[in-house]
């Protein structure tokens, strides 16, 4: 039997206080006019190249409908990449490379995700996350932090219960002052 490595990311971008969404769920804060001028500039090349590496996006069912809904503004940012959603209510599947499950989530790294995946990232939400990091399912968390304080919205860590320890294996700031921050979990 062939193995092939095997990496969950949870990716989250987050304000400088640590919030997820504001609560009525608007992005307009992901928009940010700063310049930083020592930081990297990206490429919609280097971009596009990077983003071929993720196989499988996995999110919670609110962070999907958020995403239907700015699909109809944006498109669908996921592209073709198979997508699931993780969910116990009934929801609209509109694209042939969405599906849904609800169950165990060990049963469903071990047995969906593993045999079919190499570079799995969780795209949201901040529960579902939290459920990842419990279970020591997740294998680093990338946090990209804006330039901004929101005072107020969904934490992106909020009573996890557990104490992480974390590896830094990145920073990167960027020239539109986001900083991008990617650390291995420790199991």
């Amino acid at each position: 039997m062939t193995t092939h490595p095997f990496k969950i990311t949870i990716h989250m971008v987050s304000s400088l206080d640590g919030y997820i969404a504001k609560k009525d769920n608007s992005i307009s804060w992901f928009e940010t006019s700063d310049n930083y001028e020592k930081g990297v500039t990206v490429t919609e090349q280097d971009a596009a190249e990077f983003l071929k590496k993720i196989d499988c996006y996995i999110m919670g069912s609110r962070t999907y409908e958020l995403a239907l809904e700015l699909s109809k503004l944006y498109g669908w940012a996921y592209g073709d990449v198979p997508t699931i959603v993780l969910t116990h209510r009934a929801l609209p599947v509109e694209r042939e490379n969405v599906e849904i499950y609800s169950g165990d989530l060990n049963t469903f790294v071990n047995e969906q995700l593993k045999p079919n995946y190499s570079n799995v990232w969780l795209v949201g939400g901040a529960e579902l996350a939290k459920d990842f990091l419990r279970l020591n399912l997740a294998d680093e968390i990338r946090q990209s932090i804006l330039p901004i304080i929101l005072g107020d919205g969904t934490p992106f860590f909020d009573q996890i219960g557990q104490e992480k320890t974390l590896h830094l294996k990145n920073v990167t700031a960027y020239k539109n002052g986001v900083v991008e921050l990617c650390y291995e979990i420790i199991k």
